[in-house]
């Protein structure tokens, strides 16, 4: 019986309203071949309600999940417990995606080291495109301010906090570039074998440190 081939993954990373989702959904309209999208949003709406904590204190369950918290004029996200078992689940039924053939983009804020390295151990021999989404702070504020459910500060808050430690294969400015065009240079960059080393990398640096 001939084994099955694994998909390939491109993984987006960037703050809030940075406009990974937009360009996810145009990766998929411009590919020839089916893409899935998993994103972060999917798996925190299909956590029970009283766990999508905001502004949750001391034993309410909030704290345990996906909790937004206001700080110093700002906004951060923070998991409990939780919140981290379903983020690791995320990652690890992205991998099983990928295992049965599918071809899968997803959308994540990269926010702790911790998220990174178990990326890194669960893609572990799959063919991954590491994208970085950038924006700039203006147009965030305005996206962020436009968009509804959303506490102002969060985008700016994380900016920078999403890229640390990270190495990326192909980096967009969706400020600067439409949505479709930032969909091309992703996938052009994930159909060039010689491009995907950013996880290689990042590994070695793990091992190394």
């Amino acid at each position: 019986m001939r084994a099955m081939s694994k998909g390939s993954i491109i993984l987006l990373n960037g703050t809030s309203s940075a406009g990974k989702t937009t360009v996810a959904r145009a990766i998929q309209d411009v590919s020839p071949t089916p893409l899935q999208h998993i994103c972060l949003d999917q798996f925190r709406d299909g956590m029970a309600g009283r766990y999508r904590g905001m502004n949750s204190h001391g034993d309410e369950p909030g704290t345990r999940g996906l909790n937004v918290v206001p700080v110093d004029g700002m906004t951060q996200l923070r998991f409990g417990d939780v919140g981290r078992q379903t983020l690791r689940g995320m990652r690890r039924a992205a991998a099983a995606f990928a295992a049965t053939g599918i071809d899968i983009v997803i959308d994540d804020l990269l926010l702790e080291p911790d998220f990174l390295r178990d990326y890194l151990e669960v893609f572990a021999g799959f063919d991954v495109t590491f994208v970085g989404v950038h924006c700039d702070v203006d147009t965030l504020k305005a996206r962020e301010q436009a968009r509804p459910g959303r506490f102002p500060g969060t985008a700016v808050a994380h900016l920078k906090q999403v890229h640390e430690g990270c190495e990326y294969d192909v980096e967009v400015d969706t400020a600067r570039m439409a949505p479709r065009d930032c969909a091309r240079q992703v996938l052009a960059a994930s159909r060039d074998l010689n491009a995907h080393s950013a996880f290689q990398r990042l590994r070695l640096g793990v091992h190394n440190g």
